[in-house]
């Protein structure tokens, strides 16, 4: 994300954009009214420097008189009861009113110092590496050493630079923990997709370029397992793979099957090397890129299930967003109510320009580099989605593709758009007039498709339709009882599974508080139909 978002602008005045604020410190880490209302010298700082296995530490007051020496604390329960009984002592002995500990974020490694000095009843916050080095260039420049660097955390929690971070619930760190493992799981699925048609093309030239989705078309992956060469495919001719993919109950067509061996019969004439030993390293690979696929899927379930009991399930009434896009938004976002308005969803994800402004010269200039890159990924993901899906979205971006917009600038500018409507969607629960949900779809019924794809026991749908339904306002239930009804006009009684999908959507509908009957006989008034 690099893309220009504004232009440049000269010689005007030298204004402040930001609103009127009453302390220069960031909100978080404001300490000024509490150091004066102790005082600077019975007001103390603990910094610590984690690193894996121990920390350095210090104490100090306000005004930077050292009160306990810098020196190592290893990350052990005893070691750690032991630097909270000296920090309590020293309270006593300089009549230490008020404390603060600023732990420099490293990685997962200040979890361990931060845990214990919160769970030990000290209030503990939270420094960027950046604002130290800042803090210690000056001071202290080419040296780099614990000990400055416990210097120049102290110098940052003096400036408003210590940030207190609020703990997220239980339900949206797992939400958060869970998205990032699935992503994460999904990069490794596509590595591995990759060298899987790598090797299958050194051992079958063009045999994959057949087909468009290779791993997912059954027949191509059979023939591909049986044959390591082309001549073999050749050898097997049409009847002998119509009874394979007959034992292994696959639909077989025979112009398919003649695609096949038309290739083969050309690429026969072809040498080719180590064919035998590529087949053999594809096909374990595409063992593992299987089990990480039914891994996905489950973990996909488990996010529907924590998505239906937050807010955040209501986004999924915006054509382009289901249940990841909405799940992995909840987890990085947290609680709605920890941002004040949709800037601070913006902001937090960096999605502003750069400002360069002295004197008269004031340049604005590309999106900022540092940000929440989660946060700014996933946001710039449901941008593509919704730009391709929903109709609204969709005519704004074929506009700015009209004008010559960067693609780049062009997402950024639907995710301005989009904050604010997740914001209002999410926070409020009046009725939403934007242009967006003119065609809402139904949420339930996108729940219950997406657990039909990922085939999820009928006990856990119901649970989480359930859930879903707490979440939904007032003004959107009926709507989503009528969708909901439709779907249970059309199961026909001698379908598969209709019997348990009828007993579903029925209890669904009683949740809602509406009789399906009624909404039958309305939904088939407004179709024309006839029951």
């Amino acid at each position: 994300m690099a893309g220009k978002i504004t232009g440049s602008r000269r010689r005007r005045p030298a204004k402040s954009r930001s609103k009127n604020r009453q302390h220069l410190q960031k909100p978080s880490g404001v300490i000024a009214p509490r150091v004066a209302r102790v005082g600077g010298d019975r007001f103390g700082i603990v910094c610590v420097d984690p690193a894996k296995h121990r920390s350095e530490w210090m104490m100090a007051d306000y005004f930077g008189k050292l009160l306990i020496e810098p020196q190592t604390l290893e990350h052990q329960a005893g070691h750690f009861r032991a630097a909270i009984a000296q920090v309590r002592q020293a309270l006593q002995q300089h009549d230490i009113q008020d404390i603060i500990v600023v732990v420099e974020r490293t990685g997962n490694y200040h979890l361990a110092p931060k845990r214990a000095f919160a769970s030990a009843g000290f209030e503990t916050r939270v420094v960027h590496p950046f604002a130290t080095k800042q803090y210690r260039m000056p001071a202290d420049p080419g040296n780099k050493t614990d000990e400055t660097d416990l210097h120049a955390q102290h110098r940052a929690a003096v400036a408003g630079f210590g940030l207190y971070e609020q703990d997220l619930p239980s339900l949206y760190r797992e939400l958060q923990l869970r998205s990032r493992h699935r992503r994460n799981l999904v990069r490794k699925a596509s590595a591995l997709a990759c060298q899987v048609r790598e090797h299958l093309h050194l051992s079958m030239p063009g045999y994959s370029a057949l087909f468009d989705r290779l791993l997912e078309h059954r027949m191509a992956m059979l023939i591909g397992r049986c044959c390591d060469t082309p001549e073999k495919v050749v050898k097997l001719g049409r009847e002998e793979i119509c009874r394979r993919l007959r034992k292994e109950s696959i639909r077989c067509q025979h112009r398919t099957i003649d695609k096949i061996l038309s290739w083969a019969s050309e690429a026969a004439e072809q040498p080719i090397q180590d064919g035998a030993l590529h087949h053999a390293i594809w096909t374990d690979l595409e063992e593992l890129y299987r089990h990480l696929q039914r891994q996905i899927t489950a973990i996909e379930r488990e996010l529907a299930g924590e998505l239906a009991q937050t807010p955040y399930v209501r986004l999924m009434s915006i054509p382009g967003i289901n249940a990841v896009s909405a799940a992995e938004l909840a987890g990085e976002m947290g609680p709605i109510n920890g941002y004040a308005n949709a800037n601070a969803i913006t902001g937090r994800s960096g999605l502003f320009p750069s400002r360069y402004q002295s004197d008269q010269t004031d340049n604005s200039g590309r999106i900022i580099y540092t940000a929440n890159r989660r946060l700014r990924c996933v946001l710039m993901r449901i941008a593509d989605n919704i730009a391709s899906h929903c109709t609204y979205y969709r005519g704004l971006a074929e506009q700015d593709l009209a004008r010559g917009v960067d693609i780049r600038a062009s997402r950024v500018k639907t995710v301005k758009k989009f904050s604010r409507l997740a914001f209002a969607c999410v926070a409020g629960d009046e009725p939403m007039r934007h242009p967006a949900f003119r065609e809402p779809d139904s949420i339930l019924e996108k729940l219950r498709e997406f657990h039909r794809m990922h085939q999820t026991p009928m006990q856990q749908v119901l649970a989480d339709l359930t859930k879903a339904v707490e979440q939904l306002p007032g003004h959107t239930r009926g709507h989503e009882a009528k969708a909901v009804a439709t779907v249970l006009r059309h199961q026909a009684t001698g379908q598969r599974g209709a019997v348990e999908i009828g007993k579903l959507l029925t209890a669904v509908l009683a949740r809602l508080g509406i009789n399906a009957n009624e909404v039958n006989e309305t939904s088939t008034l407004e179709t024309g139909d006839r029951p």
